[in-house]
């Protein structure tokens, strides 16, 4: 079975839905019970509540074998995300944040979370889709760090961009491909979010269009093939090593 923690069976998801008091990743539902009426009821619950649900091959369950989980099991986050409007609504003074896009690994996940913590940054986003969500290996990996930090999940990161911009909060994304270094940028004086992309695919065209500044880590040679986490951790702790820089001047 895989290490995560899950809820199993048609009326213990349901009733998980309903109270509220769970937080859910996801839902897997077998192809095989399309007409299944508390089936049903749990997907038409889950669209409501904006939880993300997958039908998925019978295949899929064999990691649950010895379950009775009668082709449905539920996700369990081990923490409770924070809402993105209610962050933005607090007042920020020279803040960060980071933003995952499609980041599929639970260690890298749990590695930047831990970063996030030691470096001082307020809240970590990630989107409800095509992203790794904050589960038993997470928690694991970022040494308890998840208890230390807010982690939003949103919808649309495109939205979430937008509306930090409109709140004057600076977009820095990281890419390969990208003209500028990541030490050329002047972190100080500004509320900023750093959005590192998947582990293959990197940022999305739609949020590289959308960020204020691209930036990239030189290397010394073509094998460019730096962890996401460890990307990140170079860039953050630029903006910290240049803030402590201007305090002791």
């Amino acid at each position: 079975m895989s290490e995560e923690s899950i809820i199993y069976g048609k009326n213990s998801v349901l009733e998980a839905l309903i109270s509220g008091k769970r937080e859910i990743n996801k839902i897997l539902i077998s192809k095989n019970n399309h007409t299944d009426t508390k089936l049903n009821q749990i997907k038409d619950l889950a669209r409501e509540k904006g939880i993300v649900f997958q039908f998925v091959a019978k295949e899929k369950f064999s990691d649950y074998a010895g379950l009775n989980h009668q082709g449905v099991i539920a996700q369990i986050s081990p923490i409770k995300y924070a809402d993105f409007d209610e962050f933005l609504e607090q007042p920020h003074e020279n803040s960060s944040v980071a933003i995952l896009d499609g980041v599929e690994d639970s260690h890298n996940l749990g590695a930047i979370i831990r970063t996030c913590v030691c470096a001082g940054v307020e809240a970590v986003i990630i989107p409800s889709r095509r992203n790794v969500q904050v589960n038993a290996i997470v928690e694991k990996t970022s040494a308890g760090a998840i208890n230390h930090i807010k982690i939003i999940k949103v919808n649309s990161l495109i939205n979430v961009i937008t509306k930090l911009k409109e709140n004057n909060w600076w977009v820095i994304a990281a890419d390969a491909s990208a003209k500028d270094n990541y030490y050329n940028v002047n972190y100080n004086d500004m509320n900023f979010a750093i959005v590192m992309g998947a582990e293959h695919a990197g940022v999305s065209k739609s949020v590289l269009k959308a960020s204020d500044f691209v930036v990239k880590i030189p290397m010394e040679n073509n094998f460019n093939s730096l962890n996401v986490s460890n990307a990140f951790a170079a860039i953050i702790f630029e903006s910290v090593r240049q803030r402590l820089s201007k305090v002791t001047k």
